[in-house]
C-alpha cells in the first residue's frame, strides 16, 4: 500500500500525512474506486485507490466480515481483548468500539473486556519508566469504557500448574446454531427496549475493582524479589530466539489464567497478516511445522475451555498503520527485548527482514505466504491423551517415526555441574530435577527451545510442578502395567 501518486512516496515510507508528489507534467490525483467522487488518499494493493471515508468503511467491514464468516463468537459471549498498546492491538480495540457504538448499522453482539500485560521488567525499563507506561495504558483503557485488567509478567511465576492442562469444553447452548442464537439475542434486546444494545459498554467501568492491582489510578509494581526472579529466568536463557519464545509462553499463560478466572471463553489477539506470515516461517524454522495451523490460524482451541481468535490476520501491517494515522488511534509502543547483537539477533528478526525485503520488490510476497498457511490442517496438533501432549505448548508430541526423523539426538542434553551434589563425580541429590527428564514430555520444537532455557531451578514453578506430576503419573502407569511380584513368585513355584 502506498500513497496516491503513481510513483508517489514509495511503499516503505514512514507513516505520515498523505502527500502526493506532483510532477512537472500532467500529474493529477486518482479517484476513489468505491465512491467514484473523492480523491484517493492511499492505494491498497495495485489499482485499489481509496479516499479516507471509504477506507474507513472498508476497514470496518473487513473486521466484521471476518467474525461473521467464521461464526465462532456467539451473541452475549464474553470476550477478552489482549491489548499490548501496539498498532495492531490498538486498531483491534478501536474496531470493537466502533462495532458497539449506537451509530453502527450492524453492531457486534459480544461483551468485551481488555487485558494488558506489563512486560517492562524484561524489556529493560526502569521502575519509573514502567510506571509511566502503565499510566499511559491506563488512560488509553479508561477511554474505551470497557472493564480492563492490568497484570504484570512477574505474576506468571505464581500461576497454578493447571494452566498447562486444557480446560473442559462446555458448550453454552448445545444444538443451537449460530443463526438461531443471533435471532434469539435480537429478540431479547427488543424485549428489553430499543437502545439497550450496548451491553458491552454498560458493564462496570474501569476502577471498580476489575483490575488485579487494586486501585488502577495508582499502578503499583510487583515485589522486587519477584522481579529479580523473573530477570534471573531470562538471564539464564542462552539465545534471543529462546527468550522470545519464553516471553510469548508466559504472556499467553497469564492471559489464559485471567480468562479462566473471570469467565471469558474467547481471547482476541491483534496478529496481522504480516505478523502471521513472519510467524509461519519462523515456527517452521524452529521445528513447529506440525502445529502451524493452530499457531497461525484464525482460531486456536488447544486450551479447551478458552479459544484464542485472531480477527486481524487478513490486515496488512501498512493498512493498520494508515488506519491509525488517519483516524488518530492512540498507541503505546513498548521497547524490544534488550540484546547485545545488532544484526540478526533471532530467527524472527531474520525472517522478518527477509520477508519485508522481498515485499518491497514483490508486493504479493506476504499475502502468498499467508494464504499458504491457510491450507494447513490442525489435525496433527490434537493429542489423543494427556501423555501425548507437550508440556509447554499443549500440542501433540510429534514423535511418530522417531527413528526415521532422527530425533534421538534431541534426547541428549548436557547437565550443568552446579546441579550435582558436591563434586561433579558425586551422584545427584535425592529428588534433584534433571533437564533430561523433561525432554520426553516435549514436542520437537519445544525440545530445541527448552535446551536453551538454562538450569531447571530457574524455570517457572508451575512448569516444574506440572512436569513432576506428569513424570509421577507416567511412572505409576508403567508400574500398573508390570506384573505384580506375587504373581512372579507363584509362577516360579
Amino acid at each position: 500500500m502506498c500513497e496516491a501518486a503513481a510513483d508517489g512516496g514509495g511503499c516503505e515510507a514512514a507513516v505520515g500525512p498523505a502527500r502526493r508528489r506532483r510532477g512537472s507534467g500532467q500529474s493529477h490525483p486518482r479517484t476513489c474506486m468505491k465512491c467514484r467522487k473523492g480523491s484517493a488518499a492511499l492505494i491498497i494493493r495495485v489499482g485499489d485507490p481509496f479516499c479516507r471515508n471509504c477506507f474507513r468503511e472498508y476497514f470496518m467491514h473487513k473486521f466484521r466480515a471476518m467474525l461473521g464468516k467464521n461464526r465462532i463468537i456467539f451473541p452475549g459471549e464474553k470476550v477478552l481483548l489482549a491489548v499490548s498498546g501496539g498498532p495492531a492491538s490498538s486498531a483491534m480495540l478501536r474496531q470493537v468500539q466502533e462495532g458497539l457504538s449506537r451509530e453502527t448499522a450492524k453492531k457486534l453482539r459480544f461483551i468485551p473486556s481488555v487485558i494488558y500485560v506489563d512486560e517492562g521488567a524484561v524489556r529493560g525499563q526502569s521502575p519509573a519508566q514502567r510506571e509511566q507506561s502503565l499510566a499511559c495504558m491506563e488512560t488509553l483503557l479508561q477511554a474505551t469504557g470497557f472493564p480492563y485488567y492490568m497484570v504484570h509478567l512477574e505474576q506468571a511465576l505464581e500461576l497454578p500448574a493447571s494452566i498447562l492442562r486444557p480446560g473442559p469444553v462446555t458448550p453454552s447452548e448445545p444444538g443451537v446454531s449460530y443463526k438461531e442464537a443471533v435471532e434469539g439475542f435480537i429478540q431479547q434486546q427488543r424485549q428489553k427496549g430499543y437502545g439497550d444494545k450496548d451491553s458491552g459498554t454498560s458493564l462496570p467501568g474501569p476502577g471498580s475493582g476489575e483490575s488485579p492491582e487494586g486501585a488502577p489510578a495508582a499502578p503499583r509494581l510487583p515485589a522486587a524479589a519477584l522481579t529479580q526472579e523473573l530477570l534471573k529466568l531470562f538471564e539464564a536463557v542462552e539465545t534471543m530466539t529462546a527468550k522470545e519464545e519464553l516471553l510469548q509462553m508466559l504472556r499467553i499463560h497469564l492471559i489464559l489464567q485471567t480468562a479462566r478466572t473471570k469467565g471469558y471463553t474467547k481471547v482476541m489477539t491483534g496478529e496481522t497478516c504480516t505478523r502471521v506470515a513472519i510467524k509461519l516461517l519462523t515456527n517452521l524454522a524452529l521445528g513447529r511445522g506440525a502445529f502451524l495451523a493452530v499457531d497461525t490460524g484464525f482460531k486456536d482451541n488447544r486450551h479447551g475451555d478458552v479459544m484464542v481468535v485472531r480477527p486481524l490476520r487478513e490486515y496488512m501491517a501498512k493498512e493498520i498503520a494508515f488506519y491509525n494515522h488517519f483516524f488518530d488511534v492512540p498507541t503505546v509502543i513498548a521497547p524490544p527485548l534488550p540484546t547485545k547483537r545488532r544484526d540478526k539477533p533471532s530467527f524472527r528478526h531474520v525472517v522478518e527482514s527477509f520477508l519485508l525485503g522481498l515485499q518491497k520488490d514483490f508486493p504479493s510476497t506476504i499475502s502468498t505466504v499467508y494464504r499458504t498457511g491457510e491450507k494447513l490442517s490442525a489435525d496433527r496438533a490434537k493429542p489423543s491423551c494427556e501423555f501425548e501432549r507437550c508440556l509447554l505448548c499443549l500440542c501433540a508430541l510429534d514423535l511418530d517415526g522417531e527413528e526415521e526423523l532422527a530425533l534421538e539426538p534431541t534426547l541428549i542434553i548436557d547437565e550443568p555441574e552446579q546441579e550435582r551434589n558436591g563434586c561433579c563425580q558425586d551422584p545427584p541429590a535425592a529428588g534433584a530435577e534433571r533437564k533430561s527428564a523433561y525432554i520426553p514430555l516435549l514436542c520437537y520444537g519445544c525440545r530445541l527451545t527448552f535446551k536453551e532455557l538454562g538450569p531447571v531451578t530457574t524455570l517457572p514453578p508451575y512448569v516444574r510442578a506440572e512436569a513432576q506430576r506428569r513424570i509421577r503419573s507416567a511412572e505409576m502407569q508403567q508400574q500398573n502395567q508390570e506384573v505384580p511380584p506375587e504373581d512372579k513368585e507363584l509362577g516360579k513355584s
